[in-house]
């Protein structure tokens, strides 16, 4: 038995309903014809009509076939093996592991049938020393965190028996197997050192063996996938998962017989789910509205040229987009002439937790994006005007980030043909992320563009949910169904 109180499901994933305070540039009385054509500019710059979304679609869909056509495009579309539906009877226990961004994740997963789950979680910091040091130090971290957890939580493996384990890692990876495959290329801040192009699976696995574990690897899967598969345990029809957190993603069900480039073993199996990997969507700049600000963020990345439509749209990027229009609306003097003073020339010096608080600042003299402009940027004296272009560059970079990001979506609903208007079938959807559950008006914003995209009609018909954890139920899932086979 576990020491620990069980976690209930409806704590693992709550919709927090924040509202963006909208503001408008024409109520604001600049302090100069220059000032002002600048920030117009920017307005120009970052908004994302629905002519230019429609057009970026279509592009969209037609890397999605290219994707599944052929090994190496930029679209990776990547063959999961994760195949068949669940119905909401699977049962078990299963132990998982996410790796994916600023903590590492040990959970003990009870699948209960009937879309009810228990689970014991423990969350371990990742420290930046690991992220880009050695993978082999990375790994024995995760094996020792999961020992521990065991260890704390009183769970004991029956000699000659081992715990199957579902590993969520949220990095593009070309899957061989259920339970294999090779990175493609590090994101979100990590650069550890020898597993590009190895099997996260197997370093994770050798890692378990080494500490004389018994613990099998029995699925991996990225967390969109496991968003997908958690929606699906509850709600048997969903077709797509999707993630807008510090990074972003979807994943759907496609026909096998779309999936023109691989040949493996089908088991009987007509659908797969497919992880498309879309952050790396137009790196060819193509298509894409880029900005001079876009550029200079991904310039100074750790991965230039890379995931070019996630810096666009993730959490992890949109602060730095930001701050680095601010700072040259300051460098231009059509900011903060009160106080010179400045403390974000640093990158990722502001956050889009900070934007999340200035959108939604509802106060007459906007007063808590003065206290943010005080404590983070630590502008001491600042303007009515200095505040309000703030929330209005703020307010761009947060809706342009939503308005592509239902891009993607209307992509994939057009490439399954569910955007017709003429369809009546309601179109279930699991989402998770940080900016899909705590950013302002951010799942509104993804409406109103695929309303623009395909119309009013499809767009009832859709609807965005809170999916149950995915990067723990559902990578116990995928061990379900990799077990089931």
């Amino acid at each position: 038995m576990l020491s620990t109180p069980i976690i209930p499901p409806s704590t693992f994933h709550t919709k927090t309903l924040l509202a963006r305070t909208p503001i408008n540039a024409d109520t604001i009385r600049f302090i100069s014809q220059e000032q002002k054509d600048a920030v117009a500019d920017l307005i120009k710059d970052l908004t994302v009509g629905s002519k230019s979304l429609s057009q970026i679609k279509d592009h969209f869909v037609g890397e999605m076939k290219k994707g599944l056509s052929k090994d190496g495009e930029t679209l990776a579309m990547v063959p999961t093996y994760v195949m068949g539906r669940l119905d909401g009877s699977e049962t078990g226990t299963y132990l998982t592991l996410d790796l994916g961004g600023t903590f590492l994740r040990v959970v003990f997963v009870e699948l209960l049938g009937q879309g009810k789950f228990n689970a014991r979680q423990k969350k371990y910091r990742v420290d930046e020393g690991l992220k880009v040091g050695e993978a082999t130090v990375l790994f024995d971290f995760a094996a020792a965190s999961v020992v521990s957890f065991l260890d704390e939580n009183g769970i004991k493996v029956t000699q000659g028996s081992e715990l199957e384990l579902g590993f969520t890692f949220s990095y593009p990876v070309l899957q061989t197997s259920i339970n294999s495959g090779t990175l493609i290329t590090w994101t979100k801040g990590f650069q550890a050192g020898g597993l590009v192009k190895n099997d996260p699976a197997a370093f994770l696995q050798n890692a378990f063996t080494a500490r004389g574990v018994p613990i099998r690897v029995a699925a991996l899967i990225n967390d969109t996938v496991g968003t997908l598969l958690a929606h699906a345990y509850q709600h048997p029809d969903t077709y797509i998962g999707l993630g807008f957190g510090t990074g972003t993603n979807g994943a759907y069900l496609e026909q096998i017989d779309r999936i023109t480039k691989w040949d493996g073993d089908r088991q009987g199996r007509k659908e797969m789910i497919i992880n498309m990997e879309f952050g790396a969507f137009d790196n060819e700049r193509t298509i894409l509205p880029f900005t001079k600000y876009d550029t200079i963020l991904d310039n100074m990345s750790l991965n230039p040229g890379e995931q070019l439509f996630e810096k666009m749209i993730a959490g992890m990027y949109l602060g730095e987009v930001a701050r680095s229009i601010l700072l040259d609306l300051k460098e231009c003097k059509f900011l903060f002439q009160l106080d010179p003073s400045w403390a974000l020339d640093t990158m990722w010096s502001f956050d889009t937790a900070h934007m999340s608080v200035i959108e939604a600042d509802n106060t007459l003299d906007l007063g808590n994006t003065e206290h943010v402009l005080a404590t983070i940027a630590q502008v001491a004296e600042s303007t009515l005007v200095d505040r309000q272009i703030v929330k209005v560059v703020v307010q761009l970079v947060g809706k342009r980030a939503a308005r592509l990001s239902s891009m993607a979506l209307a992509g994939i609903l057009d490439h399954l043909g569910l955007s017709s208007a003429g369809a009546t079938k309601q179109i279930a959807i699991g989402v998770d992320g940080s900016l899909y559950q705590f950013y302002p008006d951010f799942e509104r914003d993804i409406m109103d563009g695929l309303c623009d995209v395909l119309g009013p009609q499809v767009c009832s018909q859709v609807s965005l949910d809170p999916s149950l954890d995915g990067s723990s139920v559902g990578a116990a899932l995928a061990a379900a169904l990799a077990k089931s086979k």
